[in-house]
């Protein structure tokens, strides 16, 4: 083989391998006081309560800032949940240095209110959804037998007048390269189509958002809420998958935990993952 094209062969193999390494952080934005332990954690006791967590993740390298998830900011949310030391998320962000209008990538992990209700507030980011997820909120999720809950109209309204700008990117389905060294995986149905994310790198990490809400999850083995009861064992099976994506328990970031903020090095609102 000439040595031109080994050589061009070689440096196409390299490029593969090689992934960005990324800085990761958590920006928690707001909490919810005292909300029941047994709504996040299956069969825990019901009386039960914890502070959470509401959190968007950012993940960068080079001139890339990519949020997963981008919080909200509609006042009847703030009411209607409790939600206590609320800073608005394009607000949130500049404490990690970073300034909203240059936020690359925005992955929404699901569309539920303290998820998606954010995307306006990036107004350069390329919004980053499952199809599935897309096609039945902006559809039949508003017919008559449809499932809506923690669900924003405006939201929505958003993310097709987004659609028509050129500025949303569908995922279509599991272990989907988005971006390069970032993975979009499924399998249980928190919403209808919710998706985490494997960021890679020495080492990698899993970004669950509500896939997985609490370490508790993990530690006792149990489901997170699902769409359908019927979603469990799915939930289940997912819990198990990120732990072998990640090859440990360890780095996996559970949605809605505050210990997040206590395992790793926190400076305020921001805690260094990677």
């Amino acid at each position: 083989m000439k040595a031109w094209l080994t050589a061009g062969l070689a440096a196409l193999l390299t490029g593969f391998q090689q992934s960005p390494e990324y800085s990761i952080e958590a920006i928690r934005y707001a909490v919810v006081p005292q909300f029941p332990l047994s709504v996040l954690v299956a069969d825990a006791p019901p009386d039960e309560k914890v502070d959470i967590a509401l959190v968007i993740w950012l993940i960068r390298e080079g001139d890339r800032s990519i949020l997963l998830d981008a919080g909200f900011h509609r006042e009847g949310w703030l009411e209607r949940f409790g939600v206590e030391e609320y800073l608005r998320p394009d607000s949130a962000v500049r404490l990690a240095g970073v300034s909203p209008d240059d936020v690359t990538d925005v992955i929404v992990s699901h569309a539920h209110w303290d998820h998606m209700g954010g995307i306006d507030l990036f107004p350069n980011a390329t919004i980053w959804i499952q199809r599935q997820e897309y096609e039945y909120y902006t559809g039949a999720a508003w017919q008559e037998g449809g499932r809506h809950g923690g669900i924003d109209p405006e939201d929505i309204l958003n993310l097709v007048r987004f659609n028509t700008e050129g500025r949303v990117r569908l995922v279509d389905g599991d272990d989907v390269k988005i971006l390069p060294g970032i993975r979009a995986y499924t399998g249980a149905r928190h919403t209808f189509a919710s998706q985490y994310i494997t960021v890679a790198g020495d080492p990698t990490y899993v970004l669950a958002s509500d896939n997985c809400y609490m370490y508790l999850n993990l530690e006792l083995r149990s489901p997170v809420a699902t769409f359908t009861p019927e979603d469990r064992p799915a939930s289940l099976a997912a819990l198990d998958r990120m732990i072998a994506l990640a090859g440990t328990p360890d780095r996996i970031v559970p949605g809605h935990d505050v210990q997040q903020f206590e395992r790793f090095a926190t400076n305020g609102r921001v805690a260094r993952i990677k």
